[in-house]
């Protein structure tokens, strides 16, 4: 992966966009894709189209990604609280990973980017877990960027089962509690193999994290932009990344 990163860096991307302008790429960026229902809305659509539209915003930023040699990104694409909606609208959205990637998982597997998932996925309809599943195998082989979906997720959620975890390893005799460290409570969470997040972007005009990657995001940097989801372009995406470049991050040190 350091191999391929260091390849892109020295060479313009395919779009034309030099990544030499680009003086510090994050390795991990999380996107919250917000907006889709507001960006229907005021065109008078029903918000399945809005998350229609979105969707192909996804396959352009994937794209942009993994041009600019970004290793991880990661999309919020259903929380656990998106439950509460309209029934027909949660309905269309968990046909959406079988639309996005029956359509796209062909190029996913010749750009080398493996497909993750994070969240409850066995609360997920039956046809949404199969091609979440297939999309996985299918690209377990490649060892480019990983392409992380946040699908029924809530960081809520996710620390109160580490926690949970980690009290019973502590009952059976497997953990001391006086040695528990933070870097244990990592261990249980559900981005375990990864690296926290260098940049989070947020779309929509919103400045909240809605329970997303709460213990992950304690020192990444964040960039909110009022553009809806779909909207979102390259030149966002490549807006957001030269801001990040531009700011000095010294978790709460001091830099001389």
């Amino acid at each position: 992966m350091l191999e391929k990163l260091a390849s892109q860096q020295h060479n313009p991307s395919g779009d034309g966009v030099d990544v030499n302008a680009f003086e510090n790429i994050p390795r991990h960026v999380a996107i919250i894709m917000d907006g889709n229902g507001r960006w229907a809305r005021r065109r008078g659509l029903p918000r399945i189209a809005g998350h229609r539209a979105g969707m192909n915003v996804v396959k352009k930023i994937v794209r942009a990604a993994d041009r600019l040699g970004i290793e991880i990104l990661t999309l919020y694409a259903f929380s656990t609280e998106n439950w509460k909606r309209p029934k027909d609208e949660v309905d269309y959205l968990m046909r959406l990973p079988e639309q996005f990637l029956s359509s796209y998982l062909k190029e996913l597997v010749e750009k080398n980017v493996q497909v993750r998932v994070m969240g409850d996925i066995e609360r997920l309809p039956a046809h949404t877990r199969r091609a979440v599943d297939k999309a996985m195998a299918d690209t377990a082989a490649n060892d480019g960027m990983v392409l992380n979906f946040a699908l029924n997720y809530g960081s809520r959620h996710e620390i109160t089962e580490a926690v949970r975890r980690l009290a019973i390893d502590v009952r059976e005799g497997r953990k001391d509690p006086e040695d528990i460290t933070e870097k244990d409570i990592a261990k249980y969470l559900l981005t375990n193999v990864y690296p926290d997040p260098d940049l989070l972007i947020r779309t929509s005009g919103e400045i909240r994290l809605s329970n997303f990657m709460l213990w992950q995001l304690a020192y990444t940097e964040l960039w909110f932009t009022d553009v809806y989801w779909p909207d979102f372009t390259e030149d966002h995406f490549h807006e957001a990344i030269r801001h990040y470049s531009g700011r000095s991050r010294r978790y709460g040190g001091v830099k001389e």
